[in-house]
């Protein structure tokens, strides 16, 4: 395979919506090739745009440039200067925000259609970064030909090739978010679908956008955004598909139930893309996307053979794969406890607090020497108004073992949380360390 088409799409088929207004596969392709020229000759672009129609032409030009773009869904002065010192010549692709570095302006400057063009499959297209959960984010190369095998396998998984019955997706993630980039950067240059450029941070927002939006309507989300979402009576959507956070099942089924329509969810991870799926609801098991496959030596080594990519991807989760090829989620490696002899994964331990009556939010942080010192205890920090911390000990009582029981129990009006619901344990200690009474007794 040498090359593969930057697009496959029609002229004519309708690509993007701006507010109303319809961009056509033509359309955009004349503004890719007009902002191309005005890119500087760099070999790196960070795509900061917020508008996503605007960051999809800058990643068209950035490719027809022979560029490779940075994504960072994290704006920030800081970040900034640490990718130029990474990745010298960086420069910033932006639709008005300001940057601290060399910066050219994506907008609408062509006329007319524009011309399609190959990119040999696997040159880099992209490179991705890890939410940096436990550490500093580590960079993946991301090579076209696998940019577009997921995209594919997607497309065809969610119903979103069906060139009859066309969709509009409307995302609540940033299109910098490797989430956000294949699911609504990508897939529009691979399936018949169109984008709504957004903004889509606030209820009030994605409601607009779903109510302009023609046909098949799909939400593109997390959890922590799907809460928000019931919460502002947000309605009118044929499908909803969630990633970034584990989806519990109630909350999958409270919005099916609110919205009439299934609620999705994707397993994947930076390193490797979205590879699986499944309805919450119908149970914990998930499913290959078609061409993706598993390399297991036990539960504890476990790897990802994903097209396009020359190496199997070691999965950071602990699985139990069946013989029909569908696997269940035992944990993550990294977030495994132990304490009195028994095991539990932090991620399990946070969906049980989530489940809990009257909890909005919450999350289990082990400390450092967990299992070297039997004194060491975990913490729990939970937004649940109008709940005491003896009630939620209660609760957790009757669903985890008793070592797994946290103390302290801090109850805070929220968590630091970024914009795709993540939160790093940098942020959460700092939390803690800025609450009054380190013991716990902090409301």
């Amino acid at each position: 395979m040498a090359s593969i088409p930057f697009l496959n799409r029609t002229p004519g088929e309708v690509l993007a919506r701006r507010g109303a207004e319809p961009v056509t596969a033509g359309r955009y392709l004349a503004d890719v090739a007009a902002l191309a020229p005005r890119l500087p000759s760099t070999p790196y672009a960070l795509n900061l745009c917020a508008d996503r129609y605007l960051a999809l032409v800058g990643f068209g030009a950035a490719l027809l440039r022979g560029q490779v773009t940075l994504l960072s869904a994290d704006r920030s002065s800081h970040r900034q200067r640490e990718l130029a010192k990474r990745y010298p010549g960086t420069y910033a692709i932006t639709d008005g925000a300001e940057t601290v570095i060399p910066a050219a302006t994506a907008g609408a400057f062509g006329a007319g259609e524009g011309a399609n063009f190959t990119i040999p499959a696997m040159r880099v297209a992209a490179i991705g970064f890890t939410s940096g959960s436990t550490g500093e984010p580590a960079p993946h190369a991301k090579p076209w030909a696998v940019l577009v095998a997921a995209a594919q396998a997607a497309a065809a998984r969610f119903g979103l090739d069906d060139a009859a019955d066309p969709a509009t997706v409307i995302g609540t993630v940033p299109a910098q978010h490797m989430y956000g980039f294949e699911t609504t950067m990508v897939l529009p240059l691979r399936a018949p679908m169109a984008i709504h450029s957004g903004p889509h941070f606030y209820p009030v927002e994605v409601a607009e956008a779903l109510a302009a939006a023609p046909g098949r309507r799909v939400l593109i989300t997390t959890p922590l955004q799907m809460r928000a979402l019931l919460a502002g009576g947000v309605t009118g959507l044929d499908a909803a598909i969630s990633a970034t956070a584990p989806l519990a099942p109630a909350l999958a089924a409270e919005a099916e139930a609110a919205w009439g329509a299934p609620v999705l969810e994707i397993y994947g991870a930076t390193e490797m893309g979205s590879i699986a799926s499944r309805r919450t609801t119908e149970g914990e098991a998930w499913t290959l996307y078609d061409g993706v496959a598993l390399r297991a030596h036990g539960p504890e080594e476990v790897a990802a053979l994903v097209p396009g990519l020359p190496d199997p991807v070691p999965l950071a989760d602990l699985v139990e794969i069946a013989a029909d090829g569908r696997f269940r989620l035992l944990g993550r490696r990294g977030d495994m406890v132990k304490r009195g002899g028994k095991r539990a994964s932090l991620a399990g331990l946070n969906r049980v607090l989530s489940e809990i009556e009257g909890v909005e939010d919450g999350v289990f942080l082990a400390p450092e020497d967990i299992e070297e010192n039997p004194a060491a205890r975990l913490a729990a920090y939970v937004v649940a108004p109008g709940r005491s911390r003896a009630e939620i000990v209660a609760a957790l009582r009757e669903r985890v073992e008793a070592v797994f029981l946290p103390r302290p129990v801090v109850l805070v009006p929220r968590l630091p949380r970024n914009e795709v619901g993540k939160i790093t344990r940098r942020s959460l200690e700092a939390l803690r360390d800025a609450l009054p009474g380190s013991d716990g007794e902090a409301d």
